[in-house]
């Protein structure tokens, strides 16, 4: 149950409904898991700072179960993220930032329970 957070001093505007599920498509495809696992929230329009410049970027948080767990594994998932964000948003590699989050089971709630029970 993948949760994909992207932060952007972006515009709202830059992100229609069919953005976001193409992020989803990417999301699953790099990640090895179906695209009705994952859970994607985009927060446009927020005053950020990468590398001592307010220049258009994006920030996105990427937290799984069993699949951010490793560097090699990040390396692929990043190179993949990075080739879609690059092209769909026209910006720079360097403008781009990812944080790969593991997580365990018993960290995700869902229908009342955690997901090492269900």
């Amino acid at each position: 149950m993948p949760f994909i957070d992207l932060e952007t001093n972006l515009p709202a505007s830059k992100f229609p409904e069919d953005f976001l599920k193409r992020l989803c498509t990417t999301t699953a495809l790099a990640l090895g898991k179906p695209e009705d696992r994952i859970n994607l929230v985009v927060k446009a329009d927020l005053p950020m700072l990468i590398a001592c410049s307010c220049s258009p970027c994006v920030m996105l948080s990427v937290s799984a179960i069993g699949v951010t767990d490793t560097a090699d594994k990040n390396k692929e998932h990043s190179a993949k993220i990075f080739q879609f964000l690059t092209k769909e948003l026209e910006l720079s590699e360097d403008r781009i930032v990812i944080r790969f989050h593991p997580l365990e089971p018993w960290q995700v709630g869902k229908k009342g329970t955690v997901m090492s029970f269900l």
